[in-house]
């Protein structure tokens, strides 16, 4: 009898259900947006219980439509924004604040105050991060500090803290289990990814009662199993809820790069490059982080990554601020109208510059303009854009890891773009191979909760499942390709004035 695999993929903009046979084929999906809040600029903000209601709906949505019997349902993962947080009431789960966004810059000061104390060694050094508002330890400080009574409150053990793993898992259990998986901890700056708890240093430094954070977990293990009487999911009480990972973590398990070497980058909201390196930790020198990939079987694997904050959403910026395209897709359109940008480099730094510059004050900037450019040149350059992004990030990593980068395996939205995806094999002189199942982020969180009850017997069945789409392979002079990442670099250094001596 077919069994299936449910996963949720709550993401930065939507929340979305994808239901996956063992074959690793999509059954059925759907999929909420939720709205962007903003309250001051730099600030982001979601509201949770939007985030909720969504997952809510799109995961009694995608089971309907798969026309099946619940019963056949053999588990859930979990795949999350990462970083966001959230703080609730452990009694009525209400929130107490929207949800900080991984995006949002409000605590960059006091992430310059941990840096003039001298922690930048030691958070490093316990948790494979870098100090930046990016993270979310200064994400509850600042909750603690401003929400009305929220210290008082969190002291006395009356709130939970977590990011949107943590938060989902609470709501489908009806409140029972308060958990997070490694991958997610190790995105806080509080989670010590060689010993695998919570630090007590880190926390006292940033004001944090222990008390407030979930229990870290493996990855693919029983959390615990969907409550009864939550509205719409009645026939899905007692299903386990029992597999988790960070939305980039999830890809680079989704991609079956289960060996070291191996490499995925992920176009969404922002661009993720991840390399397994294997299960020791990696410490970067050139601006990358160190982070759990995921926990199987008691054996930890280790990733590098780098993180863009700013990719798929300067399309949006387009549409959405600029009003240049109605679609993203005619983003492509207009970008392939011209035989290049003109000259013109977008630099989207909406909200600071993450690796490998870690700027959280750098701005956006268009440069190279001309009487000439037009908004064709402004769309290619955006597209340039996110690939430049990325060749950062894969030029650092290739420095760090032990042994290169031969292949880049693709994900997100924007992987369907054949010219962004061409540029990409261009610019890093290495094959880009965007596989059949693109949805590699829900597969990851469907795979790690399949593998713990049996759907799959291990990584190497799941390696069987993924299948190239299209490889691109390098065509632009190499010369060419240097020259223009060179022009990257000093259109970088205009919006972000600490490196303009580097470039």
């Amino acid at each position: 009898m077919e069994t299936y695999v449910i996963a949720l993929d709550q993401g930065t903009t939507s929340s979305r259900v994808i239901l996956f046979n063992r074959a690793g084929d999509i059954v059925a999906r759907a999929q909420y947006p939720f709205r962007q809040i903003y309250p001051q600029p730099g600030w982001v903000e979601h509201d949770p219980m939007e985030i909720w209601n969504t997952e809510r709906k799109a995961l009694a949505e995608a089971v309907d439509a798969a026309h099946i019997d619940p019963k056949r349902i053999a588990g859930i993962g979990i795949t999350n924004q990462r970083e966001t947080t959230i703080l609730w009431d452990a009694e009525t789960g209400e929130p107490i604040y929207n949800a900080i966004v991984w995006q949002c810059r409000r605590t960059a000061s006091i992430c310059d105050r941990l840096k003039a104390e001298g922690w930048s060694e030691k958070v490093t050094e316990k948790t494979g991060l870098l100090i930046d508002a990016y993270f979310s330890g200064t994400k509850i400080k600042w909750l603690l500090d401003h929400v009305p009574g929220a210290r008082e409150r969190a002291e006395k053990g009356e709130l939970r803290a977590g990011t949107v793993d943590s938060w989902l898992i609470w709501n489908l259990t009806g409140g029972k289990v308060h958990v997070t998986d490694y991958s997610n901890a190790s995105r806080t700056m509080l989670f010590n990814i060689h010993t695998l708890q919570w630090d007590e240093e880190l926390c006292r430094a940033l004001e944090i009662p222990m008390s407030l954070l979930p229990t870290p977990c493996g990855n693919s293990q029983i959390y615990g199993a969907v409550a009864e009487g939550i509205p719409g999911l009645e026939a899905l009480a007692g299903i386990p809820v029992c597999g988790g990972a960070g939305d980039q973590a999830a890809a680079l398990f989704g991609q079956a790069c289960f060996q070291p070497g191996q490499a995925k980058n992920t176009y969404g909201t922002g661009c993720f490059t991840l390399m397994n390196v294997g299960a020791e930790a990696v410490r970067s020198r050139n601006g990358l982080v160190t982070s759990v990939g995921w926990a199987l079987n008691g054996e930890v694997t280790y990733a590098l990554e780098g993180s863009v904050f700013n990719a798929g959403s300067a399309i949006q910026w387009l549409r959405d601020e600029l009003g240049l395209i109605q679609s993203a897709p005619e983003c492509d359109r207009l970008a392939e109208s011209v035989p290049d940008s003109g000259g013109v480099i977008v630099v989207p730094a909406f909200t600071g510059l993450g690796a490998p510059y870690w700027d959280m004050y750098a701005r956006g900037a268009i440069v190279g303009l001309t009487r000439g450019s037009t908004r064709a040149h402004i769309a290619r350059a955006v597209l340039d854009s996110i690939a430049y992004q990325v060749t950062d990030l894969v030029r650092a990593m290739n420095e760090d890891a032990p042994c290169p980068i031969t292949t880049l395996r693709v994900d997100g939205g924007a992987s369907v773009s054949n010219i962004i995806m061409q540029t990409q094999a261009d610019l890093l002189r290495l094959p880009v191979d965007r596989p059949t199942q693109v949805e590699t982020t829900a597969f990851g969180a469907a795979a790690l909760a399949g593998l713990a009850v049996g759907v799959w017997s291990g990584t190497e069945e799941l390696e069987q499942l993924r299948r190239s789409q299209y490889v691109f392979q390098p065509q632009r002079d190499e010369a060419d390709c240097a020259a223009d990442y060179r022009q990257w670099r000093r259109a970088v250094g205009r919006a972000c004035d600490w490196i303009e001596n580097e470039v």
